[in-house]
């Protein structure tokens, strides 16, 4: 891990600890070395660095290619790994690149739900990241992120604290995806994310801020 993205992850954690009494679990789940793809809802701006600020190794990250329009944030999502995918359209570039990091062994999170929920449900995944996962021979881990939606609604123009918490659930092995549709994959992801939110929205930092629970 390099120094400067050891850095800014120790600054993450402080203000994920500081603000959001954040908690993490089930980090045994994700591997620590080689290729593999962490699958996770989209609850707000702030879950790419909230899924990987606990994992003890450099992640990767697809984000939407409007987030590099202005040059000087670009520049500081780039030297954390961040690269651009277009969203609804077959981005040929992307898929290359995302299948080049996966073969040299990167973690990269990403986000089938295409967008930020707009009330804290799990919606629709895109099966595209089971290809990936296919074609690369990397598992699938399923990531929830609970409470970031409380803390920074799609509405709402900035964030606020609020308890949130990850969590990591058992992968999706390539020998398990072997033999299954990409949907059939993609629902069992969805699943997994579901039965974490399922049990970790009855924790005591969460229960009594949260809505009842949606599929």
């Amino acid at each position: 891990m390099r120094r400067y993205y050891r850095f800014c992850r120790l600054v993450t954690q402080a203000l994920f600890l500081l603000l959001f009494r954040g908690r993490v679990f089930g980090t045994h789940h994700v591997p620590r070395a080689g290729g593999a793809l962490l699958v996770c809802n989209h609850q707000s701006y702030l879950d790419p660095p909230l899924a990987t600020l606990a994992l003890p190794r450099e992640c990767h990250y697809l984000a939407r290619h409007s987030l590099f329009r202005n040059r000087w944030f670009r520049a500081l999502i780039e030297s954390l790994n961040a690269y651009p995918v277009r969203r609804g359209a077959a981005d040929v570039g992307a898929i290359k690149e995302t299948l080049r990091r996966l073969r040299r062994g990167a973690l990269i999170a990403v986000f089938p739900e295409g967008t930020r929920t707009p009330d804290g449900r799990i919606g629709p995944m895109q099966p595209g990241v089971v290809l990936l996962a296919r074609r690369a021979a990397v598992p699938l881990v399923p990531t929830l992120i609970l409470g970031a939606h409380e803390v920074w609604p799609r509405q709402a123009r900035l964030p606020r604290p609020a308890p949130v918490i990850v969590a990591y659930g058992e992968p999706l092995s390539p020998q398990e995806i072997e033999g299954r549709s990409d949907d059939e994959c993609i629902a069992i992801i969805r699943e997994r994310i579901l039965e974490l939110m399922a049990r970790y929205r009855r924790h005591p930092l969460l229960a009594r801020r949260l809505r009842p629970p949606h599929a």
